[in-house]
């Protein structure tokens, strides 16, 4: 499903895909192509690109090919999402310790239709970070690596 999807190669790609998408989500999965969990995402999201056109960019991002962004948002699990709002990282707390990034894959495709629908209204607001409006019960856990330290 990934043949659907832009991918972007080189931290140059994601500086100039971060500064030129405006007035739109911009969706960054980082993940591999061959991983199982990155192909039930990228199913995911090449279903609902066209129906979230208008208000959303989603590219992918090998993690081997952007080391620099894969520590720099700490990228320990894939797929792991990440979301930017002209040029701002934008947080969502999903109920976990990290609002950073949505680590798994989506449970539905309505699910990541509506967290798309809170950060767009929640970026035209000027919100650095939202509430998910995902249930609790589709939201993947997991440990933080650094937890307790």
């Amino acid at each position: 499903m990934s043949l659907f999807l832009p991918k972007l190669c080189c931290k140059k790609d994601i500086d100039e895909v971060i500064k030129g998408v405006a007035e739109k989500v911009l969706v960054l999965r980082f993940g591999r192509d061959e991983d199982t969990i990155c192909l039930q995402l990228d199913e995911i999201l090449s279903k609902t690109s066209h129906d979230l056109s208008n208000m959303a960019s989603i590219y992918l991002v090998d993690v081997d090919k952007a080391p620099i962004y894969t520590r720099y948002f700490d990228i320990s699990y894939i797929p792991s999402t990440v979301f930017f709002f002209n040029g701002q990282h934008m947080k969502v707390d999903y109920g976990s310790p990290d609002h950073t990034k949505f680590v798994g894959s989506f449970k539905t495709k309505q699910d990541f239709i509506d967290l798309i629908e809170v950060i767009y209204r929640g970026a035209m607001r000027g919100k650095l970070i939202v509430q998910s409006p995902i249930d609790p019960r589709n939201i993947p856990k997991y440990d933080l690596l650094y937890h307790g330290i």
